[in-house]
């Protein structure tokens, strides 16, 4: 007989608890998995009053803003060097004539990214200004991924700026333009200014020279390095690929090139790196919980309750809402149904709604589970979903939407389809960065940056030497920078665009954006006192949206929507 929990006394931390107990049971690993930190003790049922929601979490909360204005006190980090005739060998001659005349790809790379972040267009006097700051605040705070990023980015600027025709900040000692910085932080701005000059040079078809450079940052680098290290080793490798797929010519240090595999069916299956990443980096928690409560809100008292889900992957955020769902309503909930739409991967899907099913009968939910599996999604129509007028639709979409971007034709369909079902709220998760260019050199700079905060993150959350970083570096994260920087056409499956892209799409559809209630972002405020690096999560209102960053550095967006 199932085991009946008193869901009513149950405070936030044991309801994650239990939902993340009986998931792990169910993958069989469950004696692995535990939630650290209790010391959340506020009730997930019984929020605290608006005011003192507010208070409390706008205080905590820091806006990008403030985060793009610390670039001024740009930080400052610790690798080996290399020395000035190593720089110089691989450098490429330039006519003492043209110097005049330096080309402004340089520039193009990392204005396409942050900018007015680097003040590009004031000069490069304002430039200059951000040199002086890392140097007073060196050791005041110490250099993050995105810092190192940013300070090789500025040299980089500096090197290609006609304003400056001095090319020994190309080539010159590190020293010299960094005196702050140690030894070790001085190579890692210098390995990432090098792996920038090669993807320039492979944007320009200049394929032997960024070899070479390539050859240079491989000495450099390393799987199991620091984050920047490790950030650059897998560029080093993506960039080495796209030269073998332009030339048919496999570059040294690249022979394990290897077939891209579909990450959106390898996140299915509850593997201990998947769900270590989910254990104890805070994102994807943080998007369950408040899309929860999100649709907690707008189905309201509702009898009969119908989710469909894009996405379902392991189903945890469907066992998050039954627990809410149990928790939060005034009367008993009739039905529940969830309606999972997929591609392939049927079994998998299978598996997750038995699992759904196992749950929902634990807490006495009556559950019904449907697939709609699609070929093709210019197939897809409303008649397929077992609709009930009694009932009342959500639409959960989560990491969803990017997987048609190479295909508008069928993300159109799609959003036909669910406008004709009308969902009372339809809740998306989006990655928020732009890696959806047709220009390389824009691609790659976007990925670089959104990496390099993700390297930053599993570095603190999941710790340096924890096997399950090492796979998650190595497949999932490499597998991304892989198809953005190395793959074109059809083959280049993965594509995101900001939420600003999307609100102009969904314009088209008449959807109206829902502001997120604060109880949802209180949700969010519980959620990270669970984690460790729980403060270096972040999250800033975007008109009524809410993006969620790391270190004040946006990741992933979440917003609400009704359709008119």
């Amino acid at each position: 007989m199932s085991e009946i929990f008193p869901i009513e006394q149950m405070s936030f931390t044991e309801i994650y608890n239990h939902c993340t107990k009986f998931q792990m049971h169910q993958w069989g690993l469950s004696k692995d998995i535990k939630c650290e930190n209790n010391s959340a003790e506020e009730e997930f049922l019984y929020p605290k009053t608006l005011h003192e929601q507010t208070a409390e979490l706008f205080s905590e909360f820091k806006g990008f803003d403030n985060s793009i204005r610390d670039f001024k006190s740009a930080q400052c980090y610790k690798v080996r060097k290399v020395s000035s005739d190593q720089r110089k060998a691989h450098a490429e001659p330039v006519k003492e004539e043209a110097a005049w005349t330096i080309p402004l790809a340089g520039l193009e790379i990392l204005n396409n990214y942050y900018g007015s972040r680097f003040s590009l267009s004031h000069g490069e006097k304002e430039i200059a200004s951000s040199y002086d700051v890392a140097q007073r605040q060196v050791t005041v705070r110490q250099l993050t991924t995105d810092g190192i990023l940013r300070l090789a980015g500025e040299k980089f600027i500096r090197s290609c700026s006609p304003r400056n025709v001095d090319l020994s900040l190309l080539v010159g000692p590190m020293s010299t333009s960094f005196p702050c910085l140690a030894n070790d932080e001085i190579n890692d701005v210098e390995l990432v200014q090098i792996l920038l000059m090669s993807a320039e040079k492979v944007g320009q078809k200049q394929y032997d020279c960024a070899s070479q450079l390539l050859d240079l940052c491989d000495g450099m680098s390393s799987a199991d390095g620091n984050p920047v290290q490790r950030l650059v080793y897998y560029f080093l490798k993506a960039l080495r690929e796209k030269i073998y797929n332009e030339t048919g010519v496999i570059p040294s240090n690249c022979l394990d090139i290897k077939q891209f595999f579909d990450i959106k069916e390898a996140l299915m299956s509850p593997t201990p790196a998947v769900i270590s990443f989910h254990k104890e980096v805070p994102f994807s928690q943080v998007n369950y919980f408040i899309g929860v409560q999100v649709i907690v809100e707008n189905v309201g008292e509702a009898k009969r309750i119908h989710i469909i889900d894009l996405e379902i992957r392991s189903g945890m955020q469907c066992i998050v809402l039954m627990q809410a769902l149990a928790s939060q309503r005034r009367s008993p909930l009739e039905h529940l149904k969830v309606t999972a739409i997929g591609s392939k991967s049927k079994e998998k899907i299978e598996e997750t709604g038995r699992r759904l099913m196992s749950f929902a009968m634990s807490i006495n939910i009556p559950f019904s589970f449907n697939v709609v599996m699609i070929g093709d999604m210019l197939a897809l129509n409303k008649n397929q979903f077992t609709l009930d007028p009694k009932e009342v639709v959500a639409v959960i979409s989560s990491y969803y939407l990017w997987t048609l971007l190479a295909a508008p034709n069928q993300l159109e369909c799609l959003m036909g389809v669910i406008r004709k079902i009308n969902p009372c709220i339809m809740v998306i998760t989006e990655v928020e960065a732009k890696h959806n260019s047709t220009a390389f050199v824009n691609r790659f700079t976007e990925a670089l940056f959104y990496y390099g905060v993700f390297f930053d993150a599993v570095e603190d959350c999941m710790g340096h030497g924890n096997p399950n970083r090492f796979i998650t570096e190595s497949m999932f994260l490499n597998q991304g920078i892989r198809t953005i920087v190395a793959a074109e056409k059809e083959e280049r499956t993965i594509r995101h665009v900001s939420i600003a892209v999307w609100r102009a799409f969904f314009a088209r559809f008449r959807m109206v954006e829902k502001e997120l209630s604060t109880s949802s972002l209180y949700q969010a405020d519980l959620v990270l006192k669970n984690f460790t690096c729980g403060n270096s999560c972040t999250l800033a209102r975007d008109e009524k949206g809410l993006i969620i960053g790391w270190k004040g550095l946006p990741v992933h967006s979440l917003t609400a929507w009704k359709f008119l």
